[in-house]
């Protein structure tokens, strides 16, 4: 049986031969189909990674820097340059009026429509004004020679005011003959409540017009300067913008006085009793109020908004001990004592602090009975006769002492009721010139009408516009500039669409300011430069630009940073990964030839 077993050798090599090939073909399929697999595991990585940076790039970044930038609403920032450097042009005009008699025919036909004159004062090299006088000349009409026949210069005033109308700014000058009844000798000019002034001749009537021009222009000058501005006054106007060094010592002493130009004021009287026990005090201060205060009040209507109240206060002292003089029997404040005042008395007053406006302190001071009659004393040592003082930029302060003595026996406390006349006309003396209110250098031989009830004229109201609209004008420039600055230089804070309206509000309104003046349009002038005061001082201080002040941009990586670091730095090693592969493909078949 074993003979007749063949085996298959033959068979069984091709059988392992053919296991062994597919056991090899197998093994090295295998490898391949993993190496393409992990190749293609390898480029999709690579893809990702580009999808997701060019995402983040791409999607991403510029949606959180849209999303977190600050909005910022485009400014005039070139306009608001040409501010810095201010150059105004003010013009006055003025009407000169000759009467029947003052001029010979030949004259009157050589007299011109009208002259211009001006005069430039730069102030330092960024600010600088133009002052320009324009005259037109004509003769007096019919109703007016009437006017001027009267034989009274208030009457003659008045009916004057009414056949012109006068414009706010606008002058009007009457020049009479010599022989003129209506001046008093000795006297060569009046100026009434109004806008307009009389002035005499006083020339050869055989010089020519063009002589008599020359004279006539020197004298009317010096009228317009008193009823409009002096340049000292233009100069303390724009006293922010200048040193203080070039204005002369008047000028300095008015501005610093006055109170600043400013939307409102709010006007208080109180009447300070420190010894109840014995006064009782009583003062009709409504009715002084509406007698003395209110009508010049109303005439500053145009100027600001005002607000008046009163207070009594009781058991308030100066907080400076007078001196007892022997040869007088009374107590005397010294000028040197009378600043020491105002601080214990402003710490009992209350209104200050929750006043949006500056206030005006009116106090009335009746001396307790031991320090009383008390009287106020210069630095030379001669009595005040108002017994008053005033504060710059603050107020004013009168005492009012009780005549008490003598009179018999009396039961305390004695009532006492005050006399408000001499008060108010000290208290609204003390208010012109707070509000800068003064006639400045008239001329010596020049006649002057009382303002009346209303305690101001006309022309001193002109004068007033005057220097406000100029500080206006400056106080806008500045306000501009360092908004613009400030924004300019903290890039974080929020500009938006209402400050950024209320800027260009302001820029327009100060430029409209400036032209109108150029013109000789003072009283929309005014209103322009209010407009802009109203406009700067909404936009500097408008709430929304202190949102992101102090909010740096270190802040603001500390936020970011925590948030887009983990995401941030496997994408930036991919990249990395992914150049230097493609720096090492692109290497190889350099090396391989």
């Amino acid at each position: 049986m074993l003979g007749t077993v063949a085996f298959d050798w033959s068979g069984c090599f091709r059988h392992a031969s053919c296991l062994f090939s597919s056991n090899w073909q197998r093994r090295h399929y295998g490898s391949g189909v993993r190496m393409v697999v992990a190749a293609v595991e390898a480029l999709r990585g690579k893809y990702t990674a580009l999808c997701i940076a060019a995402i983040v790039l791409v999607v991403g970044l510029p949606l959180w820097w849209k999303t977190t930038e600050t909005y910022r609403a485009s400014l005039p920032y070139s306009e608001i340059s040409k501010l810095e450097t201010l150059r105004l042009h003010l013009t006055v005009l003025v009407d000169v009026i000759f009467a029947k008699g003052t001029l010979t025919g030949e004259q009157q036909r050589r007299l011109p429509a009208s002259q211009s004159r001006e005069k430039d004062f730069p102030l330092n090299s960024k600010t600088s004004f133009v002052r320009r006088y324009e005259f037109k000349y004509r003769g007096a009409t019919a109703q007016e020679e009437a006017a001027l026949r009267t034989h009274s210069l208030p009457e003659a005033d008045e009916a004057l005011q009414r056949l012109n109308k006068a414009s706010v700014g606008l002058l009007s000058v009457y020049v009479i003959p010599e022989t003129s009844t209506l001046l008093l000798q000795g006297t060569s000019g009046y100026m009434g409540k109004h806008r307009s002034a009389v002035l005499k001749s006083a020339w050869d009537p055989g010089l020519r017009t063009e002589e008599i021009l020359t004279a006539l222009l020197r004298k009317v000058e010096r009228i317009v300067q008193a009823m409009t501005f002096t340049d000292d006054v233009i100069s303390a106007a724009l006293s922010d913008r200048v040193p203080i060094g070039s204005l002369s010592s008047e000028a300095f002493a008015d501005n610093k006085r006055a109170f600043k130009s400013n939307l409102g004021y709010e006007i208080t009287f109180s009447l300070l009793n420190p010894d109840p026990k014995s006064h009782d005090l009583h003062w009709n201060i409504e009715a002084a109020v509406d007698n003395y205060i209110q009508p010049f009040l109303d005439k500053l209507a145009f100027v600001a908004n005002f607000s008046v109240d009163s207070q009594i206060l009781y058991y308030v002292l100066l907080g400076v001990t007078p001196r007892y003089d022997k040869n007088t029997s009374s107590y005397i404040l010294n000028a040197n004592s009378l600043p020491h005042v105002i601080n214990p008395l402003e710490a009992r007053l209350g209104s200050s602090a929750a006043s949006l406006y500056p206030v005006l302190n009116f106090l009335l001071y009746v001396p307790e009975s031991v320090h009383s009659p008390l009287y106020i004393q210069n630095l030379d040592g001669s009595p005040v006769t108002t017994n008053a003082f005033h504060s710059p930029r603050w107020g004013g302060i009168m005492v009012y002492n009780v005549n008490y003595r003598g009179a018999g026996n009396m039961t305390f406390p004695v009532r006492v009721d005050i006399d408000m006349v001499p008060v108010m006309e000290v208290f609204l003396t003390q208010l012109r010139l707070l509000f800068g209110i003064s006639r400045g250098s008239m001329p010596a031989d020049f006649l002057l009408e009382s303002p009346g009830n209303e305690g101001l004229t006309d022309w001193e109201l002109d004068r007033l516009l005057w220097s406000r609209t100029v500080e206006n004008i400056a106080t806008v420039s500045t306000t501009l500039t360092s908004l613009a600055q400030l924004l300019d230089q903290i890039g974080n804070i929020v500009i938006n669409d209402n400050v950024a309206s209320e800027v260009y509000r302001a820029v327009d309104s100060v430029h409209a300011a400036m032209l109108e003046l150029e013109a000789g349009r003072l009283e929309p002038a005014f209103r322009s430069s209010k407009d802009a005061i109203t406009s700067s001082e909404k936009a500097f201080f408008d709430p929304s630009l202190l949102h992101l002040l102090y909010f740096p941009d270190d802040q603001k990586f500390a936020i970011y940073i925590p948030l887009f670091l983990p995401m941030a730095v496997p994408i930036l090693l991919s990249l990395i990964k992914i150049a230097k592969e493609q720096k090492q493909r692109e290497k190889e078949p350099s090396k391989s030839d």
